[in-house]
């Protein structure tokens, strides 16, 4: 199954890959994923939501409000806790490989897959989240080989500026009020990661000087 488009903020979205999406609200918040999760089933996609297991069962409520099924077998949803944040610790490659299995799990039996990551954990400090944003980064490299939509969702009350700043950096498409748009404040894996690791690895230069 090829995904031409997706419908998304009101509007047919060609291929957007990955999406930072900002809510100030649970009401705003569902107002615009309800609709992309039904857009996914009835499009016959799997859909993959992986949230705080404190909120599973207001968010199975919220689902079967709106008329979806959260039994639906297509409707995947794990907790924060079983996947980001397994052995109370965040693992990039670790949370690549969950995402990586089901999207090939996906494409070998012929249907596509959208997620939507809430990214509350975050806010935690587990140990390992210094990484977070290397691994939003590397998600974009996974989009044109599995040409996938994914969503990762952010409370806008709860972060920092300059956490906002490497969330934009990291997603080529963002969602704030309600609105879809293309991201100019995006920059590439490949740009983003070697300026990433450029002060690690002066870091690590000057501490083997010392």
């Amino acid at each position: 199954m090829v995904r031409k488009s997706i419908r998304l903020c009101g509007q047919e979205i060609d291929q957007p890959g990955h999406i930072c999406a900002f809510f100030s609200s649970r009401q705003e918040e569902y107002d615009t994923l309800i609709p992309y999760i039904r857009d996914g089933l009835d499009s016959g996609e799997d859909v993959l939501n992986v949230l705080d297991a404190s909120r599973l069962t207001d968010h199975r409520e919220r689902l079967a409000a709106a008329g979806l099924t959260p039994d639906d077998p297509r409707l995947l949803l794990a907790s924060s806790e079983e996947t980001y944040l397994a052995g109370g610790r965040f693992d990039m490659g670790r949370t690549i490989s969950f995402v990586t299995n089901h999207l090939a799990d996906a494409a070998a039996h012929g249907r596509c897959i959208r997620t939507a990551g809430w990214m509350d954990w975050v806010h935690r400090e587990a140990p390992g989240t210094e990484r977070v944003m290397e691994y939003e980064s590397r998600m974009n490299i996974l989009v044109p080989t599995f040409d996938r939509t994914f969503m990762c969702v952010y409370d806008l009350t709860k972060l920092s500026g300059a956490m906002m700043a490497d969330v934009m950096a990291t997603h080529p498409y963002v969602i704030l009020k309600g609105q879809i748009r293309q991201n100019s404040f995006y920059v590439p894996p490949e740009v983003y990661l070697r300026e990433l690791m450029s002060p690690l690895k002066a870091g690590r230069a000057t501490q083997a000087t010392t």
